[in-house]
């Protein structure tokens, strides 16, 4: 009789543990989904900042300039937007880089004005920057929902009135014209 109690005492503690453990898991990678969401921001607004300082830098022919700062505009003033909303000007931004910068030759010609050059530079770094971002946000998404999704974490409810965390999808490749210089 001892023993089954015992026995049990050993249960209750060592599930107790788990259950806490296993909450500050979730409560750590939410923290680092609302890290790399504000990270992810950050890199977006930069890429937007870098894009409208291109189409108003002269280097680039006026029909360009006008598409790349539209799609600018856009993205930058979509962060109280919804997140799809917000993607899809995010996605759009892209396009229209990749539109503008799609022929080697242009581009080549554009990075012969030092100007044209740094912020070409820049732009190249800045949609690095947001690929890494993004993929380290949806990593951290993955690995939450996956903890979320046992049983005993839905269970007992580890993650509380959360919401579901939902990954970031947006085109952010690179444009032809960047990726070969």
């Amino acid at each position: 009789m001892i023993w089954l109690i015992a026995a049990l005492a050993v249960s209750l503690i060592v599930l107790g543990l788990y259950l806490s453990m296993t909450a500050g898991r979730i409560d750590r990678l939410h923290q680092r989904i609302e890290t790399s969401t504000l990270a992810l921001d950050a890199h977006l607004l930069r890429r937007s900042s870098i894009a409208i300082e291109l189409a108003t830098s002269g280097v680039l022919d006026p029909a360009s300039s006008l598409l790349i700062a539209d799609a600018a505009h856009l993205a930058r003033t979509s962060a109280d937007l919804d997140p799809v909303l917000k993607a899809q000007a995010e996605s759009d931004l892209t396009a229209a880089l990749d539109a503008s910068l799609s022929d080697l030759e242009e581009t080549a010609e554009i990075s012969e004005a030092e100007l044209g050059r740094e912020l070409l530079d820049e732009l190249d770094a800045a949609f690095r920057r947001v690929q890494l971002s993004r993929r380290f946000r949806n990593d951290a998404v993955r690995a939450c929902r996956q903890v979320r999704g046992q049983f005993l974490v839905r269970a007992f409810r580890l993650a509380g009135h959360t919401n579901w965390p939902q990954t970031w999808e947006l085109d952010d490749t690179m444009p032809q014209g960047l990726t070969g210089r």
